[in-house]
Formats: C-alpha cells, structure tokens, sequence
C-alpha cells in the first residue's frame, strides 16, 4: 500500500486565516500587559511582560499554519515546525481522544509509537454538523488498521467503516458512529481519552 493521502481536515486557507486571528490577539494581550507593566515597573519590565505573553502564542500561531497532516503507505506524519511520524502497524498505542473546546467538539485517533506521538483529527462537530475525513482517508485508515491484525486495529478499522457506511446511506451526522463516540465523552473537559472497553463494546453495536 504506498501513495501519499493528505489527512488535513480544515482547509489550509481557513487554518491559515486563524492563525493569524490568533497571532493577533496575541500582539493585543501581550501589548496590554506590557503597556500596564510598563507604566507601573519601567519599559524594560513591560517589554519582557509582553514578549512572555506574545511568543508562546505566536509559536503556537505558526504551528498551526505550518501543521500537516498525511499517510504515506502505514506511516502518519504530522509537519510543523519538524516532522513526526509514527508506523500505524507497529504502533504502542491506539486511543479515541475527544478534545472539547467552547462547544466544538474533535474527535481524533491518538497514535503513539517510537517515542512519537500523533493525535490524527478524524471529525470535528459543532452542535449537529461539523466536517470529517473523506471517504479515500476513511478507507485507507481503515485498511491501515485492520492489517495491525490486533484487537485494537481491527476495532478501530470497523469503526471507520461503519463511518464510511453510515455516509454512503446518508446519515446526518448526529446519527453517524464518530459523532456518537465525541457525544460519549462527558462535557466540561478539555481533552479526554473514551474508555477501550466501551469503544469496543460500541463498534459491536455497529452495522
């Protein structure tokens, strides 16, 4: 299995666009602060504020533009600032991690393996709707994952696919298995891996 399948869910351009919002909100803060300190401690004071407050969050800005996600054969690599990757076959661990941020909820496959470690976005939800990978992703995950030969890859590989059917019977998303699995998740936690247990007994549940 080769070929190289990009696995971004949001559009560069969008990504891109936010980031610089964020690059922006960082200057206001930072400028805020610094300009408070400055007038209470010395310039000097309030340009150390500022740039504590600004480059973290403009590091963080540049990494999401940067940020690229991709399948290459079994390997999953992510290209920020440097590129990770991690072999789907041989990896340590598999987990369904739910990040909850102000209602948006991201429904992502957590791989670890080598020392590295990849959360692989696989559906984001806002209320009833939201955008997730594409069918030719879908497929080729699922594939990826069903030739681990273990319990943890074939339960994950059945979960795609019945993500993959419940698209091709044109599901709302409410009703599709990867919404079901983020609504799972109790609120008010920002990141939050589901139970095995229940993901298995789930997926059992499945078509």
């Amino acid at each position: 299995m080769s070929g190289h399948i990009p696995l971004d869910l949001l559009d560069p351009n969008a990504v891109r666009r936010r980031a610089r919002g964020v690059a922006v909100g960082a200057l206001v803060v930072a400028a805020a602060f610094g300009g408070v300190l400055g007038l209470l401690a010395g310039r000097t004071a309030g340009l150390v504020t500022g740039a504590v407050f600004a480059v973290p969050l403009l590091l963080l800005a540049v990494s999401e533009a940067r940020r690229r996600v991709w399948l290459e054969g079994h390997v999953l690599s992510v290209r920020a600032f440097g590129t990770r990757s991690v072999d789907l076959r041989g990896a340590d661990q598999l987990d369904l991690l739910v990040t909850d941020v102000r209602g948006t909820r991201t429904v992502g496959l957590f791989v670890r393996g080598g020392g590295k470690a990849i959360n692989l976005a696989l559906a984001i939800y806002a209320g009833t709707g939201g955008r997730e990978q594409g069918v030719l992703a879908l497929r080729r995950l699922a594939d990826v994952l069903a030739g681990r030969g273990d319990a943890p890859g074939l339960v994950f590989s059945e979960l795609l696919v019945a993500q993959l059917r419940a698209e091709a019977r044109g599901l709302a998303a409410a009703d599709r298995p990867l919404y079901r699995l983020g609504s799972m998740a109790p609120a008010g936690r920002l990141a939050q891996k589901l139970n095995p247990e229940a993901i298995s007994r789930f997926v059992a549940t499945l078509d």
